[in-house]
């Protein structure tokens, strides 16, 4: 925890003033997207949920997903803060994701558009998938995974690694993906944490046109973690590996065996039994297994996907992530595939190999809706409007954004030039543990650049002081959640109590769930994400979020991204260390310095100008595209840079 939030601390005149100005900005639903959303009522359906949360829960449970047998009870909270979803209730996310639409009409429908970075194109329609995912769970069964064994995953971004999930699943096992770009060290201590037998991945993934080699990794991690007994490899490059005989076996061999049959009975799960784990890193220790369960999550994933995104039958959704965490897991694999939908999934980089890639592809596949990371907008917002402008991208009618705030200059970029002023932003904000979306706007809601706005249905949320008190309107605090959801994390793999200590020892005393993260709330009730607490400076008593600096850096014509710490100061307690990314062409030198200073001088105050700006070609960021801002800090002040496990580069 970092230092206290005073609640007899305020922003000065000019700060108060950007708020307020930021308030003001409101852009409304257009009439004919209320006419046809989904929800029309969702503002008043808000406020039924929050009071029987229960009630509003058990009829989106049935409401969504069928269930082999009823649940008895929709939440136990007797064992607080472990607490239970529809308990007694049987399923199985794979029936609800496949079995239950490979015998209707969905069965011929695309359930996934697949392109390679390199243009090959691969289609699977619902029947096909379905028959691809019950000949993988019928491999891995005769491999002797059993229902509650661990299967780790450890591919590129193709068709495979959804499969992979999808069969485990099937069988009952717990599947933890790993990113395909962890080092060795990273799988190794993965594989270990959930003792895996079974390791499946790639022979390589491409990536700018070159190749990783994802089984030489594999191999050292095997051998620093030796419990893996068989492993099994997906041929995507082509590039020679080494194959151990007896423990090594091709993807596509196994495929053609007789045993590996069309057919498959789907294990029934009990609602509370684990689906995967999927491991978050901190700043030190090992990193965390975030466990979810096969019941509350499929409920709440849907639920959220359904209802933030509008979706509908004829949508053709991209959820540009990787599936190898959280936001692939439940937007690209399991959610999407509940609801029918038909996804587009890509295996490259966003400007490979020119900006425009993106683009290109969402005019050729007939995208309707993109949801995407910040970071990803404001790197190809640094090439300027004419890449998008190339493309038709009428069929977008919604987009998305994900994974950190994102600052308002780039949230009126990717509305008016990609949006083309007529789709709504679904600026979502959640976490690995919180398994969906819980706070965001739908369609219906009036937005503001930058504010992910109001909880989702059946969130209880609030931005409090230390001691638990509301804040005032514009006032920093801590975000808590008050009540239970269906979606969240049961626990930390194999350590209950560091999954109480994490999440619930703050706010302890009231039973809430703590979530790391700093926000206030402005006169509407909207909620400003400001970031992590770590991401918090307090400047000669000032609390500043490094989000606030940022998008102000951002919002300066040059500038294309920035990140910002707070450095020891004797005199100011801190001061502000700013990283700049400019566009390209521009130059950084003393006279921008001064410029940028005067320009945040204006946009947020005086307290908020940093004492240092440096301009740099890249950022440290995780490779879900979050900035490391303690990496950064650890570099200035000397100091070790500990776990770098999810570290792009």
């Amino acid at each position: 925890m970092t230092d206290s939030l005073d609640p007899n601390v305020h922003p000065d005149a000019e700060r108060e003033s950007e708020i307020v100005a930021a308030e003001s900005q409101i852009y409304p639903p257009a009439e004919e997207v209320v006419a046809n959303a989904n929800v029309p009522n969702y503002l008043e359906l808000r406020e039924e949920a929050l009071k029987d949360i229960e009630a509003y829960w058990d009829a989106r449970a049935k409401e969504f997903i069928d269930w082999y047998e009823p649940y008895e009870k929709v939440l136990d909270d007797s064992g607080a803060p472990f607490f239970k979803w529809f308990v007694g209730g049987k399923t199985n996310i794979a029936h609800n994701a496949l079995d239950r639409h490979a015998k209707t009409w969905r069965k011929n429908k695309l359930a996934i558009i697949w392109e390679g970075e390199d243009g090959t194109l691969r289609t699977f329609s619902y029947f096909r998938l379905w028959q691809e995912v019950n000949k993988f769970a019928n491999v891995l069964t005769s491999m002797g995974v059993q229902k509650g064994d661990t299967v780790t995953i450890y591919m590129g971004r193709v068709p495979e690694l959804p499969i992979a999930m999808l069969a485990a699943a099937k069988v009952g096992a717990i599947h933890s993906v790993v990113y395909g770009g962890f080092s060795e060290q990273a799988l190794a201590d993965r594989i270990a944490d959930a003792q895996s037998k079974v390791l499946i991945t790639c022979d390589g993934a491409w990536l700018r046109g070159k190749t990783i080699n994802l089984k030489d990794i594999a191999d050292e991690a095997i051998r620093r973690s030796p419990v893996v007994q068989n492993v099994i490899v997906f041929k995507r490059t082509g590039q020679d590996v080494r194959m151990e005989a007896g423990r090594d076996f091709w993807w596509h061999e196994l495929m053609s065996l007789p045993v590996a049959s069309t057919n498959f009975d789907t294990v029934q799960m009990d609602a509370e039994d684990p689906l995967f784990i999927l491991y978050t890193s901190g700043t030190t220790g090992k990193p965390k297994g975030v466990l979810h369960t096969s019941g509350g999550y499929q409920v709440y994933i849907a639920t959220t996907l359904k209802y933030a995104f509008d979706v509908k039958d004829e949508d053709r959704w991209w959820c540009a992530a990787d599936p190898g965490w959280i936001t692939g897991h439940s937007y690209i694999v399991y959610a999407p595939l509940i609801l029918g939908l038909t996804s587009f999934i890509y295996e490259g980089a966003p400007n490979f190999p020119y900006p425009d890639r993106w683009w290109k592809m969402a005019e050729k596949y007939g995208i309707s809706i993109l949801y995407t990371a910040p970071t990803a907008i404001r790197g190809l917002m640094r090439f300027g409007d004419a890449w998008v402008k190339r493309h038709n991208l009428d069929s977008i009618r919604l987009l998305g954004t994900v994974g950190e705030p994102i600052n308002p200059e780039a949230w009126r970029w990717y509305h008016r030039v990609v949006g083309r002023e007529q789709c709504p932003i679904i600026d979502t904000w959640w976490q690995t543990e919180t398994g969906g979306f819980m706070i965001t706007p739908t369609p219906v809601v009036p937005l503001k650049p930058g504010s992910a706005t109001l909880p989702f249905t059946g969130i209880d949320a609030d931005v409090v002081r230390e001691n638990g008190e509301s804040c005032d309107p514009n006032e920093d605090g801590y975000l808590v959640i008050k009540k239970p959801w269906p979606g969240m994390a049961r626990t930390v793999w194999g350590d209950p109590d560091r999954y109480v200590d994490q999440y619930w020892k703050e706010f302890e005393a009231q039973g809430w769930y703590f979530t790391g993260d700093s926000a206030r709330k402005d006169k509407d009730g909207y909620f400003w994400i400001i970031g992590r607490m770590d991401d918090v400076i307090k400047v000669s008593g000032y609390r500043l979020g490094t989000a606030e600096v940022e998008s102000a850096l951002v919002s300066h014509p040059d500038v294309a991204e920035a990140a910002c710490i707070g450095v020891p100061d004797e005199l100011k307690g801190n001061v502000i260390h700013a990283f700049c990314i400019l566009n390209a062409g521009k130059v950084g030198d003393d006279t921008l310095v001064d410029e940028l200073k005067k320009h945040v001088r204006t946009e947020v105050g005086p307290i908020a100008v940093p004492a240092v700006i440096e301009f740099v070609d890249s950022l440290p960021k995780t490779r879900s595209g979050k900035i490391m801002r303690r990496l950064l800090k650890a570099k200035v002040m000397g100091k070790p840079l500990g776990d770098t496990s999810t570290l792009a580069d």
